[in-house]
């Protein structure tokens, strides 16, 4: 797979650290991570964004050889205006990734450039028999448009003809099992996340019954699969929330090279790039939850970002604050991206080359179980009415237990991470994700009949 997407109070008790000197007199390590200049001049709120730098493998990779291939440079002696590039373009319109399967597209599949998540909510009175038969025509129109197929019944076969890697992939809440009168099946830690110290949540941003992750790399045909399959749920369910995110279009940088945040850095860079390691990570085997086995655990939190604030902090003070550095995405302690982020490492007077404070240091699993296969999203909506940018990440993540993965590094990451002063959470909400259908079958087969 070529894309390597399958994706990342102050600092204030960092433990101290010998000052650092930018060039021009710029910021010191000890006043960046212990509270200094820059903390005390922002409006600072406090959630993490829990990027997931592991100990020593990379991201989970993905996208066609004919989409790594070609360039666009400027058209030589033809069209002008609006007219793309005639050169070398990579055509990967008719790429297909299968809907059906052990598991579920959309989690191990290399990252889409284009991604949207949808929160559902079941019309009040639903019940099983509604649940199966919403899900059974979600499945299907599914099944036809990651085909390149128009649903059967839909009348514009054109638009659906370049599905460009177009996956679809289903989060079940705990309304969905209460619903169907199964509240026991979601795993309790899943159900309910609990409250982080940082956190500011908005409602807005919360929990429904139902997410759809809808991802393509081409932003035409996921606008289409979109409003058609809210369509199919339109009698049975109201939409909650849409969040709609990108990352880093294809062609814009070589293949495998993982993509940058809104903050300008590496994200994604600690995902399993072995597809077995990957595979151990996500896929559930609890025996306690057999309907569940094949499937994964999802969290998706909305993450804010004072990206004035962050524009404003020089490189050194950026890479102090993250434990990596802009330009590779390589670890302090390291040279290449994927090196190991050695958080013990020390320098030549005895301190610490990667603030304990900093997020890659704050975020690195310290067992195999803390784990998680990172799906993250950035998102630019304009403006809030204070005039500050509403942008930032949807930060998305997959793991085979969410208690032992995310929730465990997330309280550690609100504990002390240096992103803090600038990221904050304004969304949470979690999902069992079912196994793939079989053939003929529909998403949620195995909760609904067993």
């Amino acid at each position: 797979m070529g894309r390597a997407r399958a994706r990342n109070d102050s600092g204030a008790g960092a433990s101290p650290q010998a000052p650092v000197q930018g060039s021009g007199g710029g910021i010191s390590r000890r006043s960046l991570l212990g509270g200094g200049a820059l903390a005390a001049g922002a409006a600072l709120a406090g959630a993490t964004s829990c990027s997931q730098p592991s100990s020593g493998s990379a991201a989970a990779t993905g996208t066609s050889a004919t989409a790594a291939a070609g360039s666009a440079g400027a058209t030589t002696g033809g069209p002008v205006g609006v007219a793309r590039p005639a050169e070398a373009i990579a055509l990967f319109g008719k790429d297909k990734i299968g809907f059906y399967g052990d598991h579920q597209a959309g989690i191990l599949t290399g990252q889409q450039a284009h991604g949207v998540f949808v929160g559902l909510n079941l019309r009040p009175g639903s019940g099983v028999d509604q649940v199966r038969t919403m899900l059974q025509m979600l499945s299907d129109d599914v099944a036809h448009l990651v085909a390149g197929e128009k649903p059967l019944t839909a009348l514009e076969p054109d638009i659906a003809a370049n599905p460009a890697r177009l996956t679809v992939t289903f989060g079940f809440g705990r309304g969905l099992f209460a619903a169907i009168g199964k509240p026991a099946a979601m795993p309790p830690a899943l159900a309910t996340l609990p409250a982080f110290s940082t956190d500011k949540l908005e409602p807005a941003w919360g929990q429904t019954d139902l997410v759809l992750q809808i991802c393509s790399e081409e932003p035409v045909t996921l606008s289409y699969a979109q409003r058609r399959l809210l369509r199919d749920a339109e009698p049975f369910a109201t939409v909650a929330w849409v969040q709609s995110g990108f990352v880093n279009s294809l062609g814009t940088e070589p293949p495998g090279t993982t993509p940058r945040n809104l903050m300008g850095m590496r994200d994604g860079t600690a995902n399993e790039r072995d597809p077995e390691q990957a595979a151990a990570v996500v896929w559930c085997t609890d025996p306690a939850y057999p309907w569940l086995v094949g499937g994964s655990h999802l969290v998706i939190r909305r993450m804010r970002i004072d990206l004035p604030l962050w524009d404003d902090l020089e490189g050194e003070g950026k890479e102090i604050a993250f434990g990596r550095r802009i330009g590779d995405g390589s670890p302090l302690t390291g040279t290449t991206e994927f090196d190991v982020v050695d958080r013990e490492k020390k320098d030549d007077k005895g301190f610490f080359v990667i603030d304990p404070g900093a997020h890659a240091a704050r975020a690195q699993p310290r067992t195999a179980d803390e784990r998680i296969i990172r799906r993250a999203y950035n998102y630019d909506d304009g403006y809030l009415p204070s005039g500050t940018p509403d942008a930032g990440l949807i930060f998305v993540c997959y793991q085979k237990d969410v208690e032992k993965a995310f929730i465990t590094v997330q309280k550690r990451l609100a504990e002390k991470d240096a992103l803090n002063i600038w990221a904050t959470h304004v969304g949470s909400a979690s999902y069992a994700v079912p196994p793939g259908p079989k053939p003929g079958g529909y998403i949620g087969q195995s909760l609904l009949e067993s």
